[in-house]
């Protein structure tokens, strides 16, 4: 990473796949991970490579919506291990939520480094390797249906960064409450969560921390009062249109 000049004009992107390949060189990340990496990076460059007013929007509402669930549980997966541990501990703490690993491509070592990785960064509890708490999730053939009995299965309110679709949907006919972060706001899982951040991660988890410490001075009403206001759709739309109009403004100007 130290070879990485600051005054690059692509720097902080160039630090993220650093922070991946390093993961993946630690037994966290699946190569596959590296892939749905460069997708993400292509529509981050497309939204402007910045947190606007649509995702702080998002993030809005997913702090009220966080702060009033009564089993909030946060999914975690070798990207996000890799990229913001820290982060996602603290974001636990403050909302006093549990961590589960969940895995597409899942095994043993890798499930185990990840949670190696989370309590090093301040966990005290990682859920998802006890196989005499493990149960099934409804609707998905993949290795993520298997989930904890005391985390994602009895969650009310699930969060769930860096996604795939077919979980989302078994999530929400499980009646659970979805949240994500996504920069891909045409894909499944964008349309299917309750509250989509379409950001990059590693920006947008300290806003959503910043935001959670800010809103739990607030009551019930006034939470549900925001997510009331916010309109997943409404957002994922617009953000369709900030592309339209980052690429319209970047055709002029060649």
């Amino acid at each position: 990473m130290s070879l990485i000049p600051k005054s690059h004009p692509r720097a902080k992107s160039l630090f993220i796949r650093e922070k991946l390949v390093k993961g993946f060189e630690n037994g966290l990340v699946a190569k596959e991970g590296l892939l749905a990496q460069g997708r993400g990076e292509a529509f981050d460059y497309l939204l402007g490579e910045k947190t606007g007013r649509l995702a702080k929007n998002a993030i809005r509402a997913a702090a009220a919506q966080l702060l009033l669930a009564e089993r909030p549980v946060i999914s975690v997966n070798g990207n996000i291990a890799a990229l913001c541990p820290k982060e996602i501990v603290k974001l636990s703490k403050q909302i006093k939520a549990k961590l589960e690993v969940n895995l597409f491509y899942a095994n043993k070592t890798r499930k185990q480094a990840i949670i190696k990785m989370l309590k090093k960064s301040g966990a005290k509890e990682v859920l998802g390797s006890n196989p005499k708490t493990s149960t099934k999730l409804d609707g998905i053939d993949s290795a993520r249906r298997i989930v904890d009995k005391n985390g994602i299965f009895a969650a009310d309110v699930v969060v769930v960064p860096l996604e795939d679709g077919d979980r989302t949907i078994a999530l929400r006919n499980a009646g659970k409450i979805v949240i994500t972060f996504d920069l891909n706001p045409l894909s499944r899982t964008s349309h299917t969560a309750n509250i989509t951040i379409v950001d990059n991660v590693t920006r947008g988890i300290d806003l959503l921390i910043e935001e959670c410490k800010k809103l739990s001075k607030g009551n019930k009403d006034s939470l549900q009062k925001i997510i009331y206001n916010f309109d997943n759709k409404k957002n994922l739309a617009e953000n369709v249109i900030q592309i339209k109009n980052n690429l319209t403004r970047r055709a002029r100007i060649a």
